[in-house]
């Protein structure tokens, strides 16, 4: 594998995003089906603006958006969440403490009964704001820590920002919230991972949510950045040994994200806890809700704008567009004959629906048939064959967009296939090599 070598210059770092989506059509009245389901789980992204320059950013975080929400229309947006029976709001940017007003809008979420969390960088999380968090009613704040030190710095865009996420925990613990941390697992990090995650235990966190770099944003300008669908052989014993290994024994919760994973052998170790006890298909619009710093909504914070606004709270209430919006139906309303490739034909098709929509939607255009699957590189194994994915169409560099990839599947080399099988019988060891460089 190749050194991912230095950030591309041909692309601006932080880009001015298009204003709002306004005046979107209704799909019709509410259905018994959109009464049904409720946003419990709603992550804002307050802002645009934001103080590092990741590489792997979906969103090509930076400046703020030309028409952010006022603090009045962000207190009633408050409001409205909590009518609508949000349960936990989380606050993102950008960098959501780079708002003026973020300790208000915190402080509302308290207000009207929701819990409050929020996820950094941690660049300029200092004392001072952690203890204004704390004040505000902030209970846990997660920071990004994607990396040792040089890849962390290499990926974060600028140097020292691993030496302010440490910084970041600190300040936080010593203010009295709860912390925890998250992690982008892609090419520059996975042989890294199962030594950094001991150290984040060491910061006193709860809990570790992990997800897969997606084809998203900057992360698309960069394919070797990401890994290949293959690799879900080597990130699922991973992370299964480090939960028996590390965090059960330190009653540290691994919270898998929605693009992890899908009925291997670990299932039952990683969502043993959820409520059917394995992964269910994606909650966008169904239990989980998107917010844009501008007022537009998405059933999902990670979804792509263009394709998955369904509304701007400017125009109608937050039920309205909650119940009465097609791309906020999306997940009620989609069926297995609406997944395609291999998923439409995978045994688990009806459960999984494809997993998660924004990795398949980001790599392709359309959601429904997700290679980044564990169960299904298993299958292609026992047929000595392997998928990988392949640019074809470049992202245009706007916030929150994506190129374009086709699936190649090919036989294994001849001198990792019996590794592989090995690795899928054990689930010990790695497939690649032990260092990817990040400049």
């Amino acid at each position: 594998m190749q050194p991912l070598g230095p950030r591309p210059k041909t692309l601006p770092i932080a880009p001015t995003a298009a204003p709002s989506k306004r005046s979107l059509p209704l799909a019709g009245p509410a259905r018994d089906r959109d009464r049904k389901w409720r946003p419990i789980y709603a992550v804002w992204e307050i802002t645009l603006q934001c103080d590092l320059a990741c590489r792997h950013c979906g969103s090509r975080a930076g400046r703020e958006r030309p028409d952010e929400l006022s603090t009045e229309e962000a207190l009633n947006l408050v409001d409205q969440m909590a009518d609508l029976g949000t349960l936990e709001v989380t606050i993102i940017g950008g960098e959501a403490y780079l708002r003026e007003d973020w300790v208000l809008i915190a402080k509302r979420i308290r207000e009207r009964g929701m819990q409050c969390t929020m996820t950094t960088g941690g660049r300029g999380l200092t004392a001072e704001r952690a203890r204004m968090a704390k004040e505000a009613g902030i209970q846990s704040i997660s920071v990004s820590v994607d990396g040792f030190e040089a890849t962390h710095d290499a990926l974060r865009g600028v140097r020292g920002s691993f030496q302010s996420a440490m910084a970041a925990l600190k300040n936080a613990r010593d203010a009295g919230i709860h912390v925890s941390c998250n992690t982008q697992i892609g090419a520059a990090s996975l042989h890294e991972i199962e030594e950094l995650f001991p150290l984040l235990c060491d910061q006193g966190i709860h809990s570790w949510q992990v997800q897969l770099t997606v084809a998203m944003g900057r992360a698309a300008d960069e394919p070797n950045l990401l890994l290949e669908p293959w690799q879900l052989l080597e990130v699922m014993p991973m992370l299964a040994r480090l939960k028996k290994n590390v965090a059960d024994p330190r009653k540290v919760r691994i919270w898998p994200g929605n693009n992890i994973g899908y009925f291997g052998p670990y299932e039952s170790d990683l969502r043993g806890t959820m409520p059917r006890g394995h992964m269910a298909s994606c909650g966008a619009g169904r239990s989980t809700l998107g917010i844009e710093a501008n007022g537009d909504i998405k059933g999902c914070p990670s979804l792509p704008t263009a394709d998955w606004v369904g509304g701007n709270i400017r125009d109608n209430t937050l039920q309205t567009i909650w119940e009465q919006t097609a791309p906020l139906r999306y997940t009620r309303d989609r069926t297995v004959d609406d997944l395609w490739g291999a998923c439409r034909d995978c045994y688990y098709a009806d459960t999984c629906r494809a997993g998660c929509s924004w990795t398949s939607h980001v790599l392709f255009g359309k959601p429904g048939n997700n290679p980044y699957c564990h169960h299904r590189a298993l299958e292609l194994l026992r047929e000595g064959k392997r998928e990988r994915l392949v640019r074809t169409h470049a992202a245009p560099g706007a916030p929150f967009d994506f190129a374009k990839f086709d699936i190649v599947v090919e036989d294994w080399p001849v001198d990792l296939l019996d590794r592989a099988r090995r690795l899928a019988e054990t689930g010990e060891g790695y497939l690649t090599s032990k260092r990817v460089e990040v400049t």
